[in-house]
């Protein structure tokens, strides 16, 4: 699962967003500075990831991409289920999505002493280019794979995947809608036990 995802299966607490969030820009095991909500979103993040990556409809969508993009899949499927979830996102929500992501922005505001120093240099760009709503369109994604790309230390052309994402779009929504029904109970259930 990518950001929107991540953030949404925190539930109502903005500390475990803002943890959650940030967790992959977390190493190791001593987040413990941090306040405790935060380190319940770090290990929820971790949790997820877990389960998601070990899920087999995740599995199935990585296999589709795995001939062109190798370890590079299922970060591809991260981006491509956020989009589903932006696009579809009055199935999952009362709240509009620009609603929600200008109130995350604000919580990332307001927090700002909290967070790593990877997120506060990443603020700028994300509220400024508006990540989080660009994930509504394939276009939005391609940007953003585009903008992985150029970060990474090697050339991962994922950029290219939206090709397979337009090729298969029907089945990719499909396994996304299947999976994120599992991911969503199993996430209330982890956040019930921190």
């Amino acid at each position: 699962m990518n950001f929107l995802a991540h953030i949404y299966l925190s539930g109502d607490n903005d500390l475990i967003k803002i943890g959650n969030f940030m967790a992959d820009g977390i190493h190791g095991k001593h987040f413990d500075n941090f306040p405790i909500d935060i380190q319940k979103g770090i290990i929820l993040h971790r949790a997820i990831d877990t389960f998601t990556d070990a899920h087999p409809v995740f599995r199935q969508s990585t296999k589709r991409l795995h001939a062109n993009y190798h370890h590079y899949s299922g970060i591809i499927v991260d981006m491509f289920y956020d989009h589903f979830l932006a696009k579809n996102w009055n199935n999952y929500s009362d709240e509009t999505l620009e609603d929600y992501t200008e109130g995350f922005y604000q919580s990332l505001r307001d927090n700002y002493d909290f967070l790593n120093e990877k997120t506060q240099k990443t603020l700028p760009y994300l509220t400024k280019q508006n990540w989080l709503m660009s994930y509504q369109t394939v276009e939005g994604i391609e940007i953003i794979l585009e903008k992985m790309d150029n970060r990474m230390k090697r050339n991962s052309i994922m950029r290219y995947s939206v090709a397979e994402l337009r090729t298969y779009y029907s089945e990719f929504e499909a396994e996304f809608t299947a999976f994120f029904e599992e991911v969503t109970t199993f996430a209330q259930q982890k956040l019930q036990l921190l």
